[in-house]
């Protein structure tokens, strides 16, 4: 190589139509309403992927939607009929709006723990058992633990179904993720 390719302008990457020009992010007041609204765009078969915010936009629901813009318009008529109205909707342009990916996948020998936002859901790869549910600080944490630890994954119960909190909700998403995982 000659001293003047040491020089050159390298070319940056193209992003792909997908990654962030066509993609944005409704951000709401509480998890509630997240909940809701995830409901009434997966009813319909909208590719939406809840996330955690960027610092940028937080403003006290720990929680948005990442939507394709191009469906803008239909998803916001989907939550106007579901009675859900986002407080913003952020296009995501800056790599600094970009969502931050509530998973985080830990192998710890022949357990895997699953964490999504501040809670962990923890398996026995081998039994696919339940050995533990930490994290978060509402109150119905201890319950969701008494409730799941110690039975098989596909014998627990739905976190979404016996807890009514934040905590709660990230529970169920660590626990579809860690399903989603250990499916065949």
């Amino acid at each position: 190589m000659s001293v003047l390719g040491l020089f050159k302008r390298k070319q940056p990457k193209r992003s792909s139509p997908d990654q962030s020009r066509d993609r944005g992010i409704l951000v709401f007041e509480n998890t509630s309403e997240v909940i809701r609204a995830e409901t009434a765009l997966k009813k319909e078969g909208r590719k939406i992927r809840v996330m955690g915010p960027p610092p940028e936009v937080r403003s006290g629901c720990d929680l948005v939607i990442e939507i394709p813009l191009v469906e803008e318009l239909s998803i916001l008529r989907t939550l106007q009929a579901a009675d859900v109205t986002p407080k913003d909707i952020v296009p995501v342009s800056s790599p600094l709006l970009r969502p931050v990916d509530l998973f985080q996948t830990k192998e710890l020998g022949r357990y895997l723990m699953i964490r999504a936002a501040n809670m962990k859901l923890t398996i026995d790869k081998r039994t696919l058992t339940i050995v533990n549910v930490s994290g978060g600080g509402c109150p119905d944490v201890p319950y969701l633990a008494q409730e799941m630890v110690g039975k098989p994954l596909a014998e627990a119960p739905s976190p979404r179904e016996i807890g009514h909190t934040l905590c709660g909700y990230a529970l169920q998403l660590a626990y579809e993720e860690v399903k989603r995982q250990c499916s065949p």
